[in-house]
């Protein structure tokens, strides 16, 4: 089946299982945080099995899951408690330390920059995807890819190829 079928051939549990990973990566590349991540990933599960009904593909699915995994993200920093809370320092561990470093790169980077970088490289989005799931244009996602890629260029002192 396509990527365009309707919403009744799915269950959300499938959904769900589907999409899991993609929505937690990006709530942790936003928060920065294991704990605020699955918060997150969780609210935006919730809302998305009390709209469940609203969507007609998965393609608006996953552009809904998306978005409010970005909101939510966003919104977890303007609490009252996390104003109040000091973070604890927690060490994510990678099995190839390059990985690790670009990601802790990555996690340096504005927000508006962290995210299209996220969506473009560890989702494989494409810049007209990214664009309709952010409501952006597609050159200012451009413009975001390549200055993201110079900011982490920078701060990788050019050691890697790929960046």
């Amino acid at each position: 089946m396509t990527e365009e079928r309707s919403r009744t051939d799915v269950s959300s549990e499938e959904i769900i299982r589907k999409y899991f990973n993609m929505v937690y990566r990006l709530a942790l590349s936003q928060t920065g945080n294991i704990n605020f991540a699955e918060d997150v990933t969780q609210d935006v599960f919730l809302k998305f099995i009390q709209k469940q009904d609203n969507f007609k593909t998965d393609e608006h699915i996953k552009a809904w899951l998306i978005r409010v995994t970005i909101n939510r993200s966003k919104s977890v920093f303007k609490t009252s408690w996390f104003l109040k809370t000091v973070p604890l320092e927690q060490e994510i561990t990678f099995e190839i330390p390059e990985k690790s470093e670009v990601y802790f790169a990555v996690q340096t980077l504005p927000s508006k920059y962290r995210t299209v970088i996220h969506l473009f490289y560890y989702e494989d989005m494409s810049v007209h995807e990214i664009a309709d799931c952010l409501s952006m244009k597609e050159g200012t996602v451009k413009s975001h890819l390549y200055r993201g890629r110079e900011m982490l260029r920078d701060k990788l002192k050019g050691g890697y190829d790929f960046v």
